[in-house]
């Protein structure tokens, strides 16, 4: 089941933790890939880290558009990150999917990352966009009926990512210098596929 676009339009730090135990899909002429979200970041307005803090320009314009788009950007001119946008139109507030639990199309992800350790495909933002084959091209689109989406933890019956069910890990964010002792870092307790404890 697809996740609503109303469900992204709620509170950022509550769609944040509503994320983990979500799949993050990828629909290709190809095949889909897909993987348990279970680890994120909240990135909030007035929040000195996030892309959104010195007001809207062409580059983090879809951060203020619609919730429920994908806000993807590269860094270091190398690695692309995908990005949930969140709250009321106009907020300038997102989620960054941290790490993945690979669950579908994991061969493609290993032929991808060139590497077979499934602990290690998707366990960071540039890693997992690699893996899934998310580019900048997908920046924008809606995760309600693009080709990539963001699916109930019901979407796979009987199904469910390793960890300590219900237990949230709440902590500060990686790789940041401003704000950085802010914990708006959730992941899932006792999950082996986060980039970080």
């Amino acid at each position: 089941m697809i996740l609503p676009p109303a469900f992204y339009e709620r509170d950022t730090v509550t769609v944040a933790k509503d994320l983990l135990g979500c799949l993050l899909v990828h629909r290709e002429d190809a095949g889909t890939t897909m993987g348990w979200i279970v680890e994120v970041e909240a990135y909030l307005r007035d929040d000195p880290a996030a892309h959104s803090y010195r007001g809207e320009t062409k580059r983090n314009s879809v951060m203020f558009g619609p919730a429920g788009h994908a806000y993807i950007y590269r860094i270091y001119g190398l690695h692309t990150c995908v990005n949930v946008v969140t709250g009321p139109e106009g907020a300038g507030e997102a989620v960054l999917i941290r790490a993945l639990e690979p669950v579908a199309g994991i061969d493609r992800m290993q032929a991808r990352r060139g590497m077979d350790d499934p602990l290690s495909l998707a366990s960071g933002p540039g890693k997992l966009t690699q893996a899934l084959g998310i580019t900048m091209d997908l920046n924008g689109t809606s995760l309600s009926d693009g080709p990539l989406q963001v699916w109930s933890p019901a979407s796979l019956p009987g199904r469910r990512p390793e960890g300590i069910e219900g237990e949230i890990v709440e902590t500060t964010r990686i790789g940041i210098t401003k704000a950085a002792d802010l914990p708006l870092r959730y992941y899932l307790k006792g999950n082996r596929y986060v980039s970080r404890r």
